[in-house]
């Protein structure tokens, strides 16, 4: 029996965490890492940061969380900070590890650094395994193989219902063996160049990392105020906690897993009854997937100014004042102006606000669209690739949109889901 090392990337959970359960099950002893990879605190070509404070600081909190839940079961967690490829051969070495366990990537700069770590592993005899754990359906139960997966949502969604089955959820663990783990040591937001940042009051909801956090979030929008039963008819609110599920943030950083969601969504169901809403959570999970396997399917295409179509229809300028007018909620439009300024306050926006002001950087501003979606990616404190740059691909006619292109009217869209200026008048004053 030799020593295994769970590689923790954004899959910061124990239930349903298949490559910590596989570890554990062909090892005597672990070792669970988090490596803080400096790429992720870099500045990206668009002039963003690609993690922002408020992302950062709930990956803080998600570790530590992690920490404290190993430690009850006998372990804990090691932390590094550097390159993954330099430094997680250094720990195989150190601890005389065979075999690294961690979780499979799709998008290409993460499927870069799990090449990179594999050659370096491969070099010291040891061998790196990887798991699918973000999806609702596991890749190899779909109905189809990954380059014929239909580009339409749709068709991608009724077959897979169809055929497709829903795997069951792997249990936490109950104990753990590990060599002797130091104390939880966690950079500080100055050490990744960062500010420290405080989510405003006003914000929808006040975010906290961590598994625990997640499953307190399942239980209160499901059994304490079964406001999942309506999720259908509130789902397009924008101000409060409960309009929507909210898990997005945990989902990103996998506190929670979508496999997790869905059996509580179903036990929820036998107790209380199955609707359209409950359906509707599931279908949303299923979005999710779809955007991942697309990643799988088209791989760097997502990141390209045409993205998955041949002919792209707006501009490819970029106008700094512009730019700057959208990011700081000071354009003509006081609808845009509130959802950007929650965004900055928060790191967080409703789906509704999601597509308008994304519509309106595409289509009204006329500027490439993955300066949006890279904004989004050092603000969003639920940023999650494959999520982000499907939905921004898809709002700038150039991803996965059956309809030749999509062009909100914002004014409408402000009167239909802000009728009573609630939420811009939270925001704007």
């Amino acid at each position: 029996m030799k020593t295994a090392l769970v590689w923790f990337k954004t899959d910061l959970r124990l239930e349903d965490n298949e490559s910590l359960v596989k570890a554990i099950a062909n090892s005597k002893e672990i070792v669970p890492v988090y490596c803080f990879d400096d790429s992720h605190f870099e500045t990206t070509p668009y002039g963003f940061k690609k993690t922002g404070g408020y992302r950062a600081q709930f990956l803080l909190e998600s570790l530590q969380d992690l920490d404290a839940n190993l430690r009850k079961l006998g372990s804990g967690l090691l932390i590094v900070k550097g390159k993954p490829e330099v430094e997680l051969p250094k720990i195989v070495q150190e601890y005389k590890i065979q075999k690294v366990y961690a979780k499979r990537e799709v998008a290409f700069e993460e499927k870069r650094t799990e090449k990179m770590v594999q050659d370096e592993l491969f070099k010291l005899r040891c061998e790196l395994e990887t798991c699918s754990t973000s999806t609702l359906y596991h890749a190899e139960d779909l109905p189809f193989s990954i380059k014929n997966i239909p580009d339409v949502f749709t068709n991608f969604r009724k077959k897979t219902e169809k055929d497709a089955i829903i795997r069951k959820s792997f249990e936490k663990p109950t104990e753990i063996h590990s060599p002797e783990i130091p104390a939880l040591q966690l950079p500080s937001l100055d050490a990744l160049g960062l500010k420290k940042v405080t989510i405003d009051k006003r914000a929808a909801i006040q975010f906290k990392g961590g598994e625990s956090e997640a499953i307190k979030r399942l239980n209160h929008y499901f059994y304490e105020t079964k406001c999942l039963s309506k999720y259908k008819e509130t789902r397009n609110g924008m101000v409060g906690a409960d309009y929507s599920s909210k898990f997005s943030a945990w989902l990103a950083m996998g506190c929670i897993s979508p496999r997790y969601i869905h059996t509580e969504v179903k036990k929820y169901e036998k107790e209380f009854g199955a609707n359209d809403s409950t359906y509707w959570l599931v279908f949303e999970l299923l979005w999710r997937d779809f955007f991942r396997f697309m990643f799988k399917k088209h791989q760097t295409k997502f990141f390209l100014y045409s993205g998955i179509q041949s002919e792209k229809v707006n501009s490819k300028s970029l106008n700094e004042k512009l730019l700057s007018q959208w990011s700081n909620g000071a354009t003509q439009s006081d609808f845009i102006n509130a959802n950007m300024i929650e965004l900055k306050n928060t790191g967080f926006m409703s789906n509704r606000g999601r597509q308008n002001v994304a519509s309106y950087f595409c289509n009204e501003l006329n500027m490439d669209w993955r300066v949006g979606a890279a904004y989004f990616e050092e603000q969003l404190i639920d940023y999650d690739v494959c999520s982000n740059w499907g939905n921004w691909a898809y709002l700038a006619g150039v991803g996965n949109d059956p309809r030749d292109h999509r062009w909100f009217n914002i004014e409408k869209q402000a009167n239909d889901y802000d009728k009573k200026m609630e939420y811009r008048n939270l925001w704007l004053k």
